[in-house]
């Protein structure tokens, strides 16, 4: 009964992480909630008892992954001001 219920909470988290990352527009906090998806899944890997593969998830997508990707993010500082100018500049076409 335990299971089930924790089942269910990581899964609503999970899903509303999840299409909060989709809408979001800064890359950051994007990249901040995918971490928080890889660690809900990994919870209900551990409930199925599938130790090893949460493990793995953890060291290799959130470590290694998700470190590398927010560093390049941080690199590349996008302005969204010039962007969304020229998005509009070109909208027309």
């Amino acid at each position: 009964m335990l299971v089930e219920i924790l089942f269910w909470v990581f899964a609503a988290i999970l899903i509303v992480s999840s299409l909060a990352m989709i809408t979001v527009k800064n890359p950051v906090h994007a990249a901040l909630l995918l971490v928080l998806c890889f660690f809900t899944s990994a919870s209900i890997w551990l409930l199925i008892e599938a130790e090893f593969l949460a493990v793995v998830l953890i060291l290799v997508y959130v470590g290694a992954v998700m470190v590398l990707f927010l560093f390049v993010v941080m690199m590349l500082d996008v302005n969204l001001e010039e962007v969304r100018a020229a998005v509009t500049r070109y909208a027309a076409f």
